[in-house]
């Protein structure tokens, strides 16, 4: 009975690591790994534990990395330790050294499970029963796999974060590299050429959607943070979901084809898709509280900004001022808290995610006095 411990018990092993590569990098959708998203979430927490104590930001940027080192080694050290129990038992009987006496220490059973999953043969450790001969194929074709998995799967993530970062350096360069949606759309529409600016808008909207599905094919994604925050997702959003907050509150009458477009639409649902999807999975935090006083009396003041700054560029707005910034307000509303979580939950400050809130008018805040 005590023969078979073991290889059961490597065997389940080997099947959770199998479960865990299928769920990661075939199945591919943020929040289904079984080991790769608590191993990532560990890692993370742990280098900004230690940034914290050093007081270095910067430690974070090597936390993706880190956590595709920390994976593969989970991945490797798992299905060797798996399939040494598998292969234990079986020393100086089934599998033998065909140039001394055989060893039975789980050490060189361990040695025996790492080169048969890596290559048959690999070593003078041989199978003699028909059992040990399937078992070594069988570790061949598993080693075999993993390691051509993991390796597309890497060539995979780091194309999505090159188009990641294309899509947050593209919105930055947009803005005239203030970060301000206002100073994007004047960029867009000048001198009210609305149709002009409609095809970079819905470049931006599809490179959204691409940007939001990479996050879910490769979770891991969320974990490689930048010391430059203009290659934060959170400000992307945030500047993508501002400019359509100010498209549909501030514009005229004129632009209602813009507002109602596809483009518009679109760039909308997947930067809100985008920010609602690394909540949910990732920070498991409810976002949603209504703006109070401070926020209201600052968001007006932001759109008093915007109003002045479309216009300089000669972009007519709405002379319905009130129905403005009831709208403005609405559409804040519900991307504000959101993203500002997802962006503080990577170590930024407010103004870094929103640049725009330092441009601000300085107000009084109500009920205390003081200026922001």
């Amino acid at each position: 009975m005590a023969r078979w411990v073991e290889p059961v018990f490597g065997a389940l092993l080997m099947a959770l690591v199998l479960a865990d590569v299928f769920l990661t990098v075939l199945y591919a959708r943020a929040g289904t790994g079984i080991v790769s998203s608590r191993l990532a979430r560990a890692v993370w927490l742990s280098l900004r534990r230690i940034a914290a104590v050093c007081g270095d930001g910067h430690l974070l940027s090597f936390c993706g990395p880190l956590i595709v080192v920390a994976l593969l080694l989970a991945w490797s050290i798992s299905l060797a330790l798996g399939a040494a129990l598998i292969v234990h038992p079986q020393l100086g009987t089934s599998i033998v050294n065909s140039n001394q006496e055989t060893p039975t220490d789980f050490m060189t059973a361990l040695y025996v499970a790492g080169s048969s999953l890596s290559i048959v043969g690999g070593s003078n450790y041989g199978p003699q029963s028909a059992g040990a001969k399937l078992l070594f194929l069988i570790n061949s074709v598993i080693g075999t796999s993993v390691i051509s998995l993991t390796i597309t799967y890497l060539m995979q993530v780091y194309g999505a974060l090159r188009s990641r970062n294309s899509l947050c350096l593209k919105i930055h360069a947009l803005s005239g590299e203030t970060g301000d949606a206002a100073d994007l759309l004047a960029h867009l529409f000048a001198n009210n050429q609305l149709s002009a600016g409609y095809t970079n808008l819905s470049e931006l909207a599809a490179d959204f959607t691409d940007a939001k599905e990479a996050h879910h094919f490769y979770p891991i994604l969320f974990y490689f943070r930048f010391p430059e925050p203009i290659y934060a997702v959170s400000r992307s959003s945030l500047i993508a979901l501002d400019a359509v907050s100010l498209i549909r509150s501030v514009l005229s009458q004129d632009a209602e084809w813009l507002k109602q477009s596809g483009a518009v639409t679109q760039l909308w649902s997947s930067a809100l898709l985008l920010m609602s999807t690394l909540n949910d999975v990732f920070l498991h935090e409810r976002a949603s509280r209504e703006a109070d006083d401070t926020d209201l009396h600052l968001w007006r003041a932001r759109l008093d900004n915007a109003r002045e700054r479309l216009e300089r560029a000669g972009i007519c707005v709405t002379v319905d001022l009130r129905r403005s910034v009831d709208l403005y307000v609405t559409y804040r509303n519900l991307w504000a808290p959101l993203v500002h979580m997802v962006g503080s939950s990577m170590a930024y400050e407010g103004t870094d995610i929103d640049p725009a809130i330092r441009r601000t008018k300085t107000i009084e805040c109500p009920r205390s006095g003081r200026s922001r």
